[in-house]
């Protein structure tokens, strides 16, 4: 068989493993089954796409002392350095990664991605870094500096607090040693490997 005729065969292929339905009122166990099988291996390359998008941040300084990927890895590094637990580093190290898209929003970005794979606090902190950060920063823009203040009743304030305190708002430092994102890699890997029970996705194997 030639190349013309195996790509033919191959494209053949693909549809017919495509579901038929055109609403999903009409749709079959046979359609879901295919959906199913497709979606899970696409969701195993989840954190190949997550690292190439933090990627993005390479070499964007806007204004800071160094770029937003840096910063990622310097505030990812002194959570490890701090002894975080695996979840913990990578929501540290992709905190930030929503910039690019979710200019105005970027924490809700960053724990829509992490949501599946960490604990309610660990989400709790990324959803709401923004406001705690701006503790450090939000006066000198006319702003309130005490946003977060409105946070307070939540059992996770402190945690948020001390997120920023101690990895976030001091990671921005030129002579800081990070580990290189391949240090971080498998972590990203490990965490996102499986969703935690708390989710809608069905575990494969079940």
């Amino acid at each position: 068989m030639d190349n013309v005729s195996e790509i033919a065969a191959e494209t053949e292929h693909a549809i017919e493993e495509r579901a038929r339905f055109t609403a999903m009122e009409n749709g079959t166990r046979e359609d879901w089954a295919i959906i199913s099988r497709d979606y899970m291996a696409f969701a195993k390359d989840l954190p190949d796409r997550v690292l190439t998008h933090l990627k993005l941040l390479d070499g964007d300084f806007g204004g800071f002392p160094i770029c937003r990927l840096e910063h990622s890895l310097q505030t990812a590094t002194r959570a490890h350095r701090d002894g975080r637990d695996e979840a913990y580093v990578v929501m540290a190290l992709l905190h930030d990664m929503g910039d690019t898209l979710g200019t105005y929003n970027h924490p809700e970005v960053a724990a829509a991605i992490i949501k599946p794979f960490v604990t309610e606090e660990v989400h709790w902190i990324c959803q709401h870094h923004g406001a705690f950060q701006g503790y450090y920063y939000f006066h000198f823009l006319g702003m309130d500096r005490e946003l977060r203040e409105q946070f307070r009743g939540s059992p996770y304030f402190d945690a948020c607090a001390e997120f920023c305190q101690k990895y976030d708002q001091a990671a921005f430092d030129p002579d800081y040693k990070s580990e290189p994102l391949e240090f971080f890699e498998p972590m990203v890997r490990r965490v996102m490997a499986k969703p935690l029970p708390k989710t809608f996705v069905r575990d494969e194997a079940a």
